[in-house]
């Protein structure tokens, strides 16, 4: 696939998840109405809720389309990345729901429509590589353990509502005491901690860097650790906290006594007691605006 695909000349199909946050049924008119302003008629277009997105996204993926685009929510955005690979087809998940984690990553601030707008306008391929625990995938990040609440916290902290935050972390905190995980970066020895989170960095377009995960354990020992973690991970680089241990690795071991609560790009899941988190090289291939094209500027590491 070339680095600057013409969107006019491949197979372009849609798949909206109406049931979701904010794609609601005005959005199939204004997402054809963009498609028809860039010259693009779609294959076909699913106009789909929430009951309904699995058996689609499996039609959408199978269908041998070259582009698909997805608005939705996380869960949607994260199942259809789950059904592609390097094979395509090629992504664009616009943000239809409320964490919006990788329409996040690729497109910054962004609202879906003017996503969309900039990608068809001028687009380049991206690698997404991913990380994999048990069955699931996940393109941005993973928090394990009970203080993953804290992603709610940050989002809160973000959104300027420092109540909801301080309530969310020491709701996380309390939630976290006595419930350690065992974890082991590659090369280390086994260390305990409240939670694990997992990044997957975005590596530059036509990149050959060498892009490994980007994992940190968090020992939370008061409230007061747990908000300032908060509001670090929301305006600030958070690995430099005192309260985290940070590595690059490829793969790493989490234990814990008890089933391990997990949100993978803004989902929630419970995994077993004993999991491993393996890097997923070049999960598969995205459409992002080219550089030059003004808008909210993506963020380079995910998260």
């Amino acid at each position: 696939m070339p680095p600057e695909p013409n969107l006019q000349s491949l197979r372009v199909a849609a798949l909206l998840n109406t049931s979701s946050g904010s794609c609601d049924a005005s959005a199939g008119a204004a997402l054809g109405a963009i498609l028809d302003e860039a010259g693009i008629k779609p294959t076909k277009v699913w106009d789909v809720v929430g009951k309904d997105v699995d058996q689609a996204l499996d039609e959408a993926t199978q269908a041998g389309v070259d582009v698909l685009i997805v608005l939705g929510g996380d869960g949607t955005i994260r199942s259809a990345a789950q059904r592609c690979d390097q094979d395509g087809p090629l992504l664009i998940p616009l943000p239809g729901g409320t964490m919006n984690m990788l329409p996040k990553a690729l497109y910054g601030a962004r609202s879906w429509r003017q996503a969309l707008t900039d990608t068809l306008k001028s687009p380049i391929v991206q690698a997404v590589h991913g990380g994999q625990v048990a069955s699931h995938r996940f393109f941005v990040a993973g928090v394990f353990g009970s203080a993953s609440l804290l992603a709610e916290a940050r989002e809160s902290v973000r959104e300027g509502d420092l109540g909801a935050a301080l309530s969310q972390g020491v709701s996380a905190l309390k939630q976290a005491l006595g419930h350690e995980l065992g974890y082991r970066f590659e090369g280390q020895p086994t260390s305990k901690a409240e939670a694990v989170v997992v990044l997957c960095p975005l590596p530059p377009p036509e990149s050959d860097l060498e892009v490994l995960l980007d994992a940190a354990a968090i020992d939370i020992e008061g409230a007061g650790d747990a908000i300032r973690l908060a509001v670090m991970s929301a305006f600030r680089d958070w690995r430099a906290d005192q309260t985290v241990t940070h590595a690059r690795l490829e793969s790493l071991d989490i234990t814990s006594d008890d089933p391990i609560p997990a949100i993978l790009d803004g989902e929630r899941f419970m995994l077993g007691r004993r999991e491993r988190v393996t890097r997923v090289r070049e999960a598969f291939y995205a459409l992002r605006p080219a550089p030059d094209i003004e808008g909210a500027a993506p963020h380079s590491e995910g998260t």
